[in-house]
């Protein structure tokens, strides 16, 4: 089944496709993922919807007068279950797609983006239980994975993720690119100088041999 195909000016559909495909590339690799945080998310979402559901119907068929007591607290209920879902997905979760762990490497990964800017942001935590995790901040053009046409495709997105993730890059060394990432920068960075030491050499070298030219003369 092929990829479907979005619209490369949407930058929410670029992120949420790219939301996806990021846990079924690691589950893919045997990472255990955790669906607590979804879960509890569920779990107040649906609570909320059936405070509602229940109130509405027992208010159509008893009438009001026989249930605004239990209302009133059926309100206080809705309002406190919404406020916890609102502060379990700004304060809790924070944008994760993906919480889990492989040989005992504890992994969360959340992702973002900036308005008008078509640039994947990641946030990675990893570490072993009961140390001090690290964090790696992460970015690359969505124009890395989706072509001209819009269509997501795998393999750039796989490789970048295990070029840059460690815990990744481990389960899936076939994938990794080496020289990527920080690492090629500096090489061009190396390069530059050296490349303007050649420069600086030149002039003089042309001098000395002009001036041997002369001499010889």
């Amino acid at each position: 089944m092929s990829a479907p195909k979005i619209s490369v000016y949407s930058l929410s559909d670029l992120k949420n496709t790219t939301d996806d495909a990021l846990p079924n590339y690691l589950t893919s690799l045997k990472f255990q993922q955790s669906h607590f945080l979804a879960d509890v998310r569920l779990a107040l979402g649906y609570s909320a919807v059936v405070i509602a559901g229940v109130t509405f119907y027992a208010d159509y068929k008893l009438g009001w007068d026989a249930t605004k007591y239990w209302t009133l607290w059926a309100v206080v209920a809705y309002f406190i279950l919404n406020g916890a879902l609102t502060y379990w997905i700004w304060g809790v979760e924070k944008g994760k797609i993906f919480t889990g762990e492989i040989n005992d490497t504890l992994v969360s990964i959340a992702s973002s983006v900036t308005k008008h800017k078509p640039v994947y942001n990641l946030q990675v935590r990893y570490g072993k239980p009961g140390e001090e995790p690290q964090t790696l901040k992460i970015s690359a053009p969505f124009t890395r994975w989706f072509d001209s046409d819009g269509y997501f495709v795998a393999t750039p997105f796989q490789q970048w993720l295990a070029s840059e993730i460690p815990a990744i890059g481990e389960a899936d060394p076939k994938k990794v690119i080496r020289g990527s990432g920080k690492n090629e920068e500096k090489v061009t960075d190396t390069q530059q100088i050296k490349g303007s030491a050649d420069l600086t050499k030149t002039p003089g070298d042309g001098g000395a041999r002009s001036r041997n030219s002369r001499k010889a003369t």
